[in-house]
Parts: C-alpha cells; sequence; structure tokens
C-alpha cells in the first residue's frame, strides 16, 4: 500500500513540473528595456509553453554574438497564422522586444520584421499590451 501511495504522489508532482517552469513575462523581461536587434535565424525551438527563436547578431567588432527570444505558444501563434516555417533558419529578420531582466542576451521577441517589410506578431497574449 505504501508503495501505491509513494507512485501516486510520484506521479502528481511529476505532472506538476512543467507548471513550475511556466513563468509570465513580467518575472523575465523588462518592459522598460526594450530592444530591436537584426540579424540571422540560427534556430527555432517550436514547442509549450512558449517559442524560443534564435539570431546571430553581428558586433561592431565582427564578432557574433546569439540572442535567444522567447515567443507565444505555438497554438496560439498558429491561430495568428505564425508557423514554424514562417522563422526560416538563415533569413535576415529585425526583431522588436524587450530585454531580459537578468541581463542575459535573451529577450521577448515581440515583432518579427522581414527584409520585405513584411512583419509578424510573436508575443504571447500577455505581452500584447506591451506592443
Amino acid at each position: 500500500m505504501k508503495l501505491r501511495t509513494l507512485l501516486v504522489l510520484a506521479g502528481a508532482l511529476c505532472g506538476t513540473l512543467p507548471l513550475l517552469a511556466h513563468h509570465s513575462f513580467s518575472a523575465e523581461f523588462d518592459d522598460s528595456k526594450p530592444i530591436k536587434m537584426t540579424g540571422t535565424v540560427t534556430r527555432v525551438e517550436w514547442q509549450n509553453p512558449h517559442i524560443w527563436f534564435y539570431i546571430d547578431i553581428k558586433n561592431a567588432d565582427g564578432s557574433t554574438t546569439n540572442w535567444g527570444f522567447s515567443g507565444g505558444a505555438p497554438g496560439q501563434l498558429m491561430r495568428r497564422g505564425v508557423t514554424k516555417g514562417v522563422l526560416k533558419i538563415g533569413s535576415s529578420v529585425v526583431v522588436d522586444g524587450f530585454r531580459a531582466k537578468d541581463g542575459s542576451n535573451n529577450g521577448a521577441g515581440s515583432k518579427v520584421t522581414f527584409p520585405d517589410g513584411s512583419s509578424v506578431f510573436t508575443a504571447g497574449a500577455e505581452d500584447r499590451a506591451k506592443q
């Protein structure tokens, strides 16, 4: 009986772990620090609870820095017509967003603009007020 109880408790704990990994916009990003980055898409992680996409930024000294941007949930973005294929590896983009509070090379990506001038809104629903 003790084993069964332990297994049930372990299963319940495992089911809550993904919830612990999700943070609100204001917990991670600083809406008083807008950023605008131009770079090349290097990777797209299309998974819940938020997508992440990464771009290489060329620095003034010729070096490259990789930045990661959090976006909305995949289902939320797809309902807006934004699919994983929109953010193509190797594409040049301009990303408007907000800097991570921890000072890392991460941000909340609100809008992605492509060379032809078209753009997509990549932020989550909680970030709409920031746009």
